[in-house]
């Protein structure tokens, strides 16, 4: 099995956090940060390799633009993070111009490079990145509603006494205030939400209010969200690396998806090594079709911004 070099751009609290996540998973030969504030990278190389002796990656290392041309995944954190009060759409003129400067300074890619994500607002930067790369689509895609949807499988398992793993379902749409969740798509041990009376429609309402609000909250008390995304990126890059065909709410560019074409969104796809496999055929009832076009055109108002 070929053990990939992974690129992360951005040396922050979520690039680190991805960094070391990747790291005591095994997932690589190389894991190399990358930072335009050297002494930072550096620092956060240095902690990192201190315990290689506990793991089986290969080598955690620092370098600069050029040294992420080689890289089999290319991970975007880099970007002004958000503040309190921010929202994630707040932060488009910044980080889209930083997103542009990191492609100038990567220069060509490798044809078969993945390139995630991550940097908010993540729909709209997926969508710059997929423009200006010059990599077909499927291969450049962000993080989504990933995240959102690991907070939804939380706070269901809690509200019902069950472990996370056995709730299934998707927060969709913008990683952001119009994001929803798609209640007709969750299932928890094999029974779909409409029949769990626990899950009576003020509850519901809780959950999708505390699901939105999640990094709000997190960032009021700590300033900063990052092991959440740290171990949701690792677990897109795993199903990369092991062509696992996992389906999961990346944020992709899709076509005439339940009414939606040619914007990023946060809807299932199937992830192999490839990238994006395709867009999983969901046919959503006409209540969250509304909200997923809303959602599409809060985006599309803010792509037509850049």
């Amino acid at each position: 099995m070929h053990r990939p070099s992974i690129a992360i751009i951005g040396a922050g609290a979520v690039g680190s956090t991805i960094a070391y996540a990747l790291t005591i998973k095994n997932l690589a030969a190389e894991v190399m940060l990358i930072d335009v504030n050297e002494k930072k990278e550096e620092g956060e190389v240095m902690d990192i390799s201190d315990a290689m002796c506990f793991v089986e990656t290969g080598c955690v290392t620092n370098g600069n633009f050029r040294d992420a041309r080689g890289a089999d995944i290319i991970i975007i954190t880099a970007g002004v993070s958000q503040k309190p009060g921010d929202t994630r759409l707040d932060l488009l003129t910044k980080n889209a111009n930083i997103v542009r400067s990191v492609f100038k300074g990567i220069g060509r890619l490798k044809k078969t490079a993945i390139i995630i994500i991550v940097t908010n607002p993540v729909d709209v930067i997926t969508y710059l990145a997929q423009t200006i790369s010059g990599l077909p689509h499927n291969q450049v895609f962000g993080s989504g509603t990933t995240l959102d949807t690991a907070r939804l499988r939380k706070h269901v398992g809690e509200t019902l006494g069950v472990s996370s793993q056995n709730v299934h379902g998707y927060v969709m749409g913008e990683h952001g205030n119009s994001q929803f969740v798609a209640w007709s798509s969750l299932t928890v041990g094999g029974m779909s939400a409409a029949h769990i009376k626990k899950l009576s429609a003020p509850t519901k309402n809780v959950i999708e209010k505390k699901v939105q609000m999640g990094a709000y909250d997190i960032i009021e008390r700590k300033g900063a969200t990052y092991y959440g995304i740290g171990l949701t990126v690792t677990d897109i890059v795993e199903a990369i690396i092991y062509n696992q065909y996992k389906i999961l709410p990346v944020s992709a560019r899709l076509t005439r998806w339940n009414g939606v074409s040619d914007i990023c969104l946060g809807v299932p796809a199937i992830i192999a090594e490839s990238g994006i496999q395709g867009q999983w055929p969901m046919s959503l009832p006409s209540a969250e079709k509304k909200k997923l076009w809303s959602s599409a055109e809060t985006i599309r108002d803010h792509i037509k911004a850049l």
